[in-house]
């Protein structure tokens, strides 16, 4: 399946990979780790937030926010630098703090703490990966920024305490996932992300980021999260990219040549965890395999709600286009397009779905920042990490992820969610469960015979190449 220069940059080995399902299992375990760094931190982000406690539910002794958690860390630490590189345009469109981002913080102010933000990209183009690399030797990748109203826990509930933004203000349950992974893997990530950094700031990371032998698996210096059991032990891996043609680099687009790739193999079923579902390719895939009397099943979970009125435009409204069309082409009925909600005081509230993954039978998975809209197909940079499985344990371990999230949403035991696939399917058994006051809402698009292409001008707004914009716009 992978072939470096199409459809990924390397297929390299992972000695241990883990998928971390929602905010606070991810956070939890990225804090273990940075406290094991010795070397090298380096974060690339689409928005980053040093206010934010990686464990709100501890006291700030046992866990800081993490801003003066990496300071302390530099500070104890004589041979520790840390790198953070976020998208130039977060401080206005993120949802993090402007202030502090223009004009630093008291925890930056150390000459072995750098935070920069990255300008070299399109007008139009977001830096959209989401990647923190330790020593050398770990790297998390997946749809989590370090920044306000990313945590939660897999529960969602309506109203959780916990859940508060640094401004103490409450925001709606949220969904994604992360994949850590160590290995030649993980080194050819911290490579690629101190190469991002190069380029981005003209300077060389400080620190050592190749991982020393005591860094290998059990030793004193293994970064690998504490209590954290590897759903792969070893992996077949795959790092995917997207770039833009822009300032003397060539155009990247693995990663959805890798997406398409997946979706073209599926023999059984196709699982997608996406925010947004817009992108013209993706959708002529999945209306081909719908279409074919013996194609997989296909069960797509997404945000509903919009946020604001571009969103609506250029990503509600084409969505709702484009799964009309997906429904036009459900010819056998294998098609469920759902987005999850937990019973609040007033009835159902939805869970925001942030998660970027496909999961293509149980044979391959892929998490990482790139959504299925236009602009993560070829204008802003996304990265990804595909496994495919090489093993049956390896094949147990990818479906076992997907029953796991699926029996999140559906507020059901994964045994049970097992046992209803094993027995009649991804479709009918995701029927069949789908019962409880939580669980998976069809995507009401109105009329079905409706109108299914994109609304004309909304290419300027979900575009996936560099607008060609006149001077003096450029």
């Amino acid at each position: 399946m992978f072939c470096p220069g199409r459809n990924c940059r390397d297929a390299v080995a992972a000695e241990r990979a883990a998928v971390l399902i929602d905010g606070a299992e991810y956070f939890r375990h990225l804090e273990s780790s940075l406290r094991r760094a010795r070397r090298s931190i380096i974060i690339i982000g689409w928005d980053f937030d040093g206010r934010i406690r990686l464990r709100p539910q501890a006291g700030d002794d046992d866990s800081p926010a993490l801003g003066p958690l990496l300071r302390a860390l530099v500070e104890a630490k004589p041979e520790l630098h840390v790198h953070i590189l976020i998208w130039s345009v977060s401080v206005l469109h993120g949802p993090s703090a402007i202030a502090p981002a223009l004009f630093g913080s008291e925890w930056q102010g150390h000459p072995r703490i750098q935070v920069k933000l990255d300008t070299r990209h399109p007008i139009y183009g977001s830096h959209h990966q989401k990647i923190v690399c330790v020593d050398g030797a770990i790297a998390f990748v997946g749809g989590i920024d370090l920044t306000v109203r990313r945590w939660d826990t897999p529960e969602h509930l309506a109203e959780d305490p916990r859940r508060l933004d640094c401004d103490g203000e409450p925001y709606a349950p949220v969904h994604d996932v992360q994949m850590v992974f160590d290995g030649s893997a993980a080194a050819a990530m911290c490579a690629m992300a101190a190469e991002r950094w190069r380029s981005a700031t003209g300077e060389a990371p400080g620190g050592d980021a190749d991982p020393p032998a005591q860094a290998r698996q059990g030793g004193a210096d293994d970064p690998w999260p504490d209590g954290l059991t590897p759903d792969f032990h070893p992996a077949s891996a795959a790092i995917a990219r997207t770039e833009p043609a822009y300032d003397g680099r060539a155009e990247i687009r693995e990663s959805a040549a890798l997406a398409l790739d997946m979706i073209a193999s599926a023999e059984r079923s196709v699982y997608i965890e996406t925010q947004y579902l817009t992108a013209r390719s993706i959708g002529a895939a999945l209306s081909k395999r719908l279409k074919a009397r013996n194609g997989p099943d296909i069960v797509i979970v997404m945000t509903r709600e919009a946020r604001g009125l571009l969103e609506r435009l250029a990503m509600s409204e084409n969505r709702d286009r484009l799964i009309r069309r997906l429904a036009r082409a459900d010819r056998f009925g294998r098609l469920r397009v759902l987005y999850p909600v937990v019973p609040g005081p007033e009835g159902d509230v939805e869970v925001f779905v942030h998660s970027k993954l496909i999961i293509a039978d149980d044979r391959l998975i892929r998490i990482g920042s790139s959504n299925l809209n236009n602009r993560s197909v070829g204008l802003d940079t996304e990265c990804d990490v595909a496994i495919e499985a090489g093993s049956p344990a390896d094949h147990r371990a990818i479906a076992g992820i997907r029953n796991r999230l699926l029996a999140e949403h559906l507020d059901c035991p994964v045994d049970a969610v097992d046992a209803a696939i094993a027995a009649d399917g991804l479709v009918p058994a995701l029927d069949r469960l789908n019962r409880k006051p939580r669980g998976l809402r069809p995507f009401d698009v109105s009329t079905p015979d409706g109108p299914f292409r994109p609304i004309l001008g909304t290419q300027f707004l979900d575009p996936e190449r560099i607008l060609r914009l006149p001077w003096p716009f450029r």
